[in-house]
């Protein structure tokens, strides 16, 4: 069954969640994860995606975005980032075979209370996940855009 298209309507914001193959804990370094950072910054500034805020897990990703006019720039955005952290991964540990579980997973927002949900939820991500102590949750997550 072909996979259904994406619409990115510009001027929305979405909420992208993108997990590992498997749950593994591919992402559970921070080398990775900063890898990971690295990618979306270059993403952000070669596409022109307006990144609202962000958080890197042992094992998923939750981006918020602002779709631009540019239709096709969401979708090419997570290519290049989850494209080069998956090439690295897999050179560095010699291993072959898929770095994500699937697509990303994309929710629109809406712009009132859902949204202010959507950034305490991913600012608080890394705490519930016991993968960071409050004081230092912002390690891998950002905001910016």
């Amino acid at each position: 069954m072909p996979r259904p298209i994406r619409f990115f309507i510009p001027g929305h914001v979405w909420h992208i969640t993108h997990r590992c193959h498997g749950r593994e804990f591919f992402l559970d370094f921070s080398t990775y994860r900063k890898f990971w950072v690295k990618w979306l910054y270059e993403g952000t500034n070669r596409y022109e995606v307006p990144v609202l805020n962000f958080t890197v897990t042992s094992n998923h990703v939750h981006v918020l975005v602002l779709s631009p006019k540019d239709m096709k720039a969401i979708p090419l955005l997570m290519q290049l980032v989850a494209g080069r952290v998956g090439q690295v991964y897999n050179k560095r540990k010699n291993r072959k075979g898929a770095f994500w579980e699937s697509r990303y997973q994309a929710t629109a927002v809406q712009t009132d209370e859902h949204l202010a949900r959507c950034f305490m939820y991913i600012d608080l991500h890394p705490v519930k996940c016991r993968k960071a102590p409050p004081a230092l949750a912002g390690f891998h997550t950002g905001k910016y855009g």
